[in-house]
């Protein structure tokens, strides 16, 4: 910027001299000797107050001077409504960076449930066809030997063998529904987690009681069968362990987070085994185990003698396996069609 000034004199013109400042650029008087322009560069928008002064051919300085208004308006780039657009563009740029990164987590996880639930098929499709069949073709022969021996303390210990086979093959049939039923046990975990404390629940037993709040979602099956299997080791020890009245569990379907809660009124768990774990024992390791391997937030609350609280959080992206907006879309679509 450029600025320009003069002072009349009649007798010699020449030898007028000069000084200005700028209010809120310049410190101090600037001495321009006998120039009459004055410049100034970057000067940020605002309102300026230039003043000059002149002195004579005589050495005699005007107090006065004379004082000039001067705005400098913003460019574009310095407005309000540009710095404030510009943030809200980083934000938004921010804000797809966190969801493409969270649509990645989310597809390697689903990706990881799916090969562990292929796997665990096979592994079960496997022992079914191999393992528990060749058992089971043992089981004839042997029960041909045991028709052929005579009554005696032989055929006794024999029939006890095939009981107990007998009951191995069982175990070893439901072992393999349990692999199996994590593709096909529905959706309910409510009515799961509520079976697993009814098989806890007998005489002089703890009252329990199960709230579910939020609408049902359908979860991803490898997450549902984790959550479930912590949920049944946190029962398992306020039912056998923690000397409770009241044991309480809370499933919440949230649009962010799904979070299971369990808490008891009992005894509590000792700090050094809350760390630790018991020595021979791996209920609250294999817990925080199957939490971190599925990407689950797992915190244990305790002290003596104020109970237990368990509280499971999964975020969203990993424990529904389909969109409520997807499943909306969906169906005004077939309504459509």
């Amino acid at each position: 910027m450029r600025i320009e000034y003069t002072a009349l004199s009649l007798s010699i013109p020449e030898r007028v001299r000069f000084r200005y400042r700028l209010e809120g650029v310049d410190k101090n008087w600037q001495d321009a000797g006998t120039r009459r322009t004055a410049f100034y560069t970057k000067l940020p928008p605002g309102n300026f107050h230039f003043h000059v002064m002149a002195c004579n051919n005589d050495g005699v300085w005007n107090q006065t001077g004379a004082v000039a208004a001067i705005v400098v308006p913003p460019a574009f780039f310095q407005t309000a409504w540009f710095q404030g657009l510009c943030a809200c563009f980083a934000l938004g740029v921010l804000w797809a960076i966190y969801l493409l990164r969270l649509r990645q987590i989310s597809r390697q996880m689903h990706a990881r449930h799916e090969e562990r639930l292929a796997e665990r098929t096979r592994i079960a499709r496997e022992l079914h066809d191999t393992l528990l069949q060749s058992f089971q073709g043992l089981m004839l022969r042997f029960q041909a030997v045991y028709e052929l021996l005579s009554p005696g303390t032989a055929k006794e210990e024999l029939e006890q063998a095939l009981d107990r086979a007998d009951e191995a093959i069982a175990e070893g049939r439901n072992a393999v529904q349990e692999l199996r039923s994590t593709a096909t046990s529905g959706n309910d975990l409510a009515k799961a987690i509520r079976g697993a404390a009814d098989e806890l629940v007998g005489e002089g037993a703890p009252t329990f009681r199960l709230d579910v709040e939020g609408v049902e979602r359908e979860l991803d099956p490898i997450l549902r069968d984790e959550v479930y299997r912590i949920a049944c080791e946190a029962l398992r020890n306020a039912f056998n362990h923690a000397r409770a009245q009241q044991i309480e569990a809370e499933i919440t379907y949230g649009e962010r987070l799904l979070r299971l809660r369990i808490r008891d009124d009992g005894d509590g768990i000792p700090s050094d085994i809350l760390e630790g774990g018991r020595p021979g024992h791996y209920g609250l390791g294999g817990m925080r185990e199957r939490a971190r391997r599925t990407g689950c937030r797992l915190d244990i609350w305790s002290s003596a003698g104020r109970g237990t609280e368990i509280d499971l959080s999964v975020p969203s992206s990993i424990a529904y396996s389909k969109s409520p907006r997807l499943q909306l879309f969906r169906k005004k679509a077939g309504a459509r069609s």
